[in-house]
């Protein structure tokens, strides 16, 4: 349900807390303190079927005694009676419920799932249960059992976890930071992490998101979320559950298994997510994000009075992958000017042990006017020769004046004062300086804040298009796991496993199966007769391990060399897997390439996520060496490249001693293969191609398996329903037909159509596009067409006209609401082909994928002068109607229910 109520709900005119203990117990008494400690200014009510009071405020016995509706109940009340309450509360309307109370099970037939009913009748929201509650400081609203109220800040902290929750509200109070909202999620029977994403991400008030995450629920809601809020504003994610046992205890506290922690790693990669790995990290990042913005690049100067603890930094920052400021000739000219000729000449800037204020003060007011540095670290080791605490005075004094200099944004300051006292925190506090215990934390919190910028940058950047010789054979690839899928097979054979890759244009060592050893005769001769020699291998679903079990023979080079080990293969295949039903052996041609890099590259299967694309070095000591990394389909070449890299193997790509680099962006490519032959085809539960040979000629797959099964869906909705992230939709591709029998190509959007927008909107009048835009539009800049051309599938579509020259001549777009029900549509043409029927046949193919995805209706805003579009709505059955607060727009919608039923 999204955003749905949540504002209503986490600012509320009215709130009533809903008991049910015979004695008002001291969780009603801590969570009405905090009500009244936070200055909610709105009614407050107290329910309770036994009467009773909490200090002046009398109970009553239903929330029908209440004299007003509340907007938001608080239950702590015992478990087998919360379902009537939440039915009693949705029916007098009230937006949403925050369920303190714990144990009421999960599932089908449970308390949690009847309270969830009776909620979703009339649309109100749940949180919880097991929940700390809700802390809105921007409101005044603290509903919850936390120790201290939060101050109101800019960062917002979404939970699973209560008692996290409670202890970064502690730690906030002791470091002045504040919070725009928190939510304790807990057990997410309703309102989950998606929820809160897509909340605070709209939400004006806050800077950065927080998250603490024990388990996802729906990875795709969850997935979509993620990515449209970290485009906007930084997300930090702490995860618990990384080990064995540390995920059987997340399991325990919230009632759902945690996936594999690599695969959330690839998860919030992907999202643009900044991962953490402990709750110091997170504090760290809070207080960085809470007061800093991001550079605009990775130089650090550091400015410091010792030497020692200044290279400690430099270290910490080139391993974290920062970059140390190089100091140019006129900037240490200008040094020279105002620091003792015995200082360091270099970045660390090491002023001395004795450096007072002034000397301080001069030093970091040469480095903020540097364009050489992207952020200044100052930091201080406390002397007795000159005083810490007016240093830090010195310095935060400087930094404000420099913020009011520059009209961009100003250059990023952050402080490590080694042993500095409360007070020294207080003052940088007071100054919005992030200031950290050692240069250690200093330097992950600068590299927090870079991270956050390359996400950014990363999430808006343009894919490379794919060669346009890639068409993969999908109904080829079909048929072949059609055909296994009706004999009851889950293993494809290894003929079936080389038709289906080299469908997808993954060349494959030619392959053949043979039954017994005259089989394998036959099938050796073709390659005999060619001058090679043959690989025989043993062909069993049973042994995914050939070499486990000696069956591999390499180098045959005669008929009676094939025939004595193909029996020698299965004689020992039957000795050491007895249990194990044979198949056979394969024939191979032997395959030489002696500087080749053996990889490996496959599709597996998350229990939460879905799809996951695997790549690493390959071989048969794969999992002895573990060099892998992974990623979430689908992937285009950008994303390859980047799985790729985050491997060690990597490094054996490029060229070194005699040994030539492997073919450009073969491997890339081929990871995109896979990544597209998993997304048309979601009965591929399992596939792996081991090894890959790669080398300055290219890719060859030499041995791989593919399992296939019925498809499971993990996600609802359309498309792939194994795809976290909802993959290209190509069954919306069409013809469309314009007046005068013209032609043109209606597809989604892809995010490398940018340079097509770019040139449409060049052949688009001022006057349509203020009719589109409702206003002016001067310069068409990078992040303005990112925000056009790159979608998330799962929650808008965009249409683009494709002309005979591969040119787009028209987009149309629907953006649904939060609730999915209604979307909104945009339509733009090139000036010069207006009246051609185009914006007609667009309308109708929005009109046929809102039907197809279940939204309710279609609306749009037009302005009242734009009377083409309008005569077209009305054409189309969209009803119309003068917005009242704005008479120069007109409200267009379309019921898709009553045209469904005509």
């Amino acid at each position: 349900m999204s955003v749905y109520r949540l504002s209503q709900m986490l600012s509320p005119r009215s709130v009533a807390l809903v008991g049910g203990s015979p004695q008002p117990a001291a969780l009603d008494a801590a969570i009405l303190g905090n009500l009244r400690a936070a200055r909610f200014a709105g009614q407050i009510g107290l329910v309770n079927p036994h009467g009773g009071s909490i200090g002046d405020l009398d109970a009553v016995k239903s929330l029908d005694g209440l004299s007003f509706t509340p907007d938001l109940i608080v239950i702590t009340a015992p478990a087998e009676v919360i379902p009537a309450i939440v039915a009693d509360a949705a029916r007098l309307g009230t937006a949403g419920a925050v369920i303190i109370s714990a144990e009421l099970g999960y599932g089908p037939h449970s308390l949690a799932e009847a309270a969830n009913r009776a909620a979703r009748q009339h649309g109100m929201r749940l949180i919880g249960p097991n929940s700390l509650g809700v802390l809105m400081p921007a409101a005044h609203l603290n509903a919850s059992f936390a120790a201290h109220t939060p101050r109101a800040g800019n960062l917002a902290l979404i939970s699973q976890s209560g008692a996290l929750a409670s202890g970064m509200v502690d730690w906030a109070a002791q470091r002045s930071v504040g919070f725009s909202g928190i939510v304790s999620v807990a057990d997410q029977l309703d309102v989950d992490i998606a929820d809160c994403l897509d909340f605070f991400a709209l939400d004006t008030q806050t800077r950065a998101i927080l998250v603490y995450l024990e388990a996802v629920k729906d990875a795709r809601k969850f997935m979509s979320a993620a990515r449209a809020a970290a485009r906007v504003k930084p997300i930090v994610v702490v995860k618990s559950g990384r080990m064995a046992h540390g995920a059987r205890a997340a399991a325990t506290h919230t009632g759902s298994l945690a996936g594999a922690d690599e695969v959330y790693d690839a998860a919030f990669r992907r999202a643009g997510m900044l991962r953490v790995f402990d709750l110091r990290e997170l504090f760290d990042c809070a207080e960085t994000l809470g007061r800093a913005k991001a550079p605009g690049g990775k130089r650090l100067a550091i400015l410091t009075n010792s030497g020692g603890i200044g290279v400690l930094a430099i270290d910490r920052l080139v391993e974290l992958g920062g970059i140390p400021a190089v100091l140019d000739p006129a900037l240490q000219e200008r040094m020279d000017a105002v620091l003792p000729p015995r200082w360091s000449r270099a970045n660390p800037v090491d002023i001395g042990g004795d450096a007072d204020s002034e000397r301080y003060a001069a030093a970091l007011g040469a480095l903020l006017a540097d364009p050489g540095n992207d952020a200044v670290l100052v930091m201080n080791v406390q002397t007795a020769v000159a005083s810490a605490s007016e240093i830090a005075e010195s310095v935060g004094r400087l930094v404000r004046e420099d913020r009011k200099k520059r009209s961009m944004v100003p250059k990023p300051v952050i402080a490590a004062w080694i042993g500095g006292d409360e007070g020294i925190a207080r003052t940088f506090d007071a100054a919005a300086i992030p200031s950290y215990p050692t240069e250690d934390d200093a330097v992950r919190g600068f590299m927090h804040l870079v991270h956050h910028r390359e996400v950014v940058e990363t999430l808006a950047g343009v894919p490379p298009s794919l060669p346009k010789e890639f068409a993969p054979d999908q109904h080829a690839a079909r048929r072949v796991v059609e055909a296994a899928l009706r004999d009851g097979r889950s293993w494809l054979d290894p003929v079936e496993v080389r038709q289906l890759l080299e469908a997808y244009q993954i060349r494959m060592v030619p392959t053949l199966a043979a039954a017994d050893a005259e089989a394998a005769v036959a099938a050796s001769a073709p390659f005999f007769a060619e001058g090679k020699t043959v690989v025989l291998k043993i062909q069993s679903r049973d042994i995914p391990h050939k070499s486990d079990v000696g069956g591999v023979v390499l180098n045959l080079t005669s008929a009676d060399a094939v025939r004595a080990a193909t029996a020698e293969i299965l004689a020992r295949a039957m000795a050491k897997r007895p249990d194990a039903q044979l198949a056979g052996v394969v024939v191979q041609p032997m395959v030489v390439r002696p500087k080749a890099r053996e990889l490996i590259l496959g599709i597996a299967d998350d229990p939460t996520f879905g799809s996951i694309i695997v790549f690493g070095r390959g071989g048969t000591a794969v999992e002895v060496i573990n060099d892998k990394a992974l990623a979430l389909p689908p992937l285009d070449l950008k994303l390859a490249r980047d799985l790729i890299e985050r491997t060690r193997v990597s490094r054996r790509l490029r060229a070194y001693r005699d040994v030539p680099a492997v073919k450009e962006d073969e491997v890339a490519l081929t990871l995109v293969k896979l990544a597209q032959l998993a997304a048309d085809l979601p009965e591929i539960r399992e596939l792996d191609i081991n090894p890959l040979l790669a080398d300055e000629h290219g890719v060859l797959a030499v041995d791989a398996r593919v399992v296939v099964g019925p498809v499971v869906a993990k996600f609802a909705g359309s498309g792939n329903p194994n795809f976290a992230v909802r993959p290209y939709p190509a069954q919306w591709e069409r013809d469309l037909m314009m007046k005068d029998g013209e032609h043109a190509l209606a597809r989604p959007i892809r995010p490398d159509d940018e340079p097509g927008i770019y040139r449409l909107l060049q052949h688009v009048t001022m006057e349509d596009l203020r009719l589109r835009f409702f206003a002016p539009i001067k310069e068409f800049t990078h992040q303005f067409i990112a925000r056009l051309t790159q979608l998330d599938y799962a929650r808008a579509m965009a249409f683009v006209a494709v002309d005979d020259n591969g040119e787009i001549i028209g987009v149309a777009r629907l953006h649904s609401d939060s609730i999915y029900e209604s979307g909104e549509y945009a339509i733009l043409l090139r000036s010069d082909l207006k009246g051609r029927g185009l914006g007609w046949a667009l309308m109708k193919l929005l009109i046929e994928y809102g039907k197809a995805e279940g939204l309710k209706r279609i609306a749009g805003q037009v302005l009242q002068e734009n009377t083409a579009m309008l005569s077209m709505c009305r054409d189309l059955g969209f009803k119309a109607k003068t917005d009242p607060h704005e008479p120069e727009i007109c409200d267009v919608t379309l019921d898709l229910e009553v045209l469904s039923v005509r």
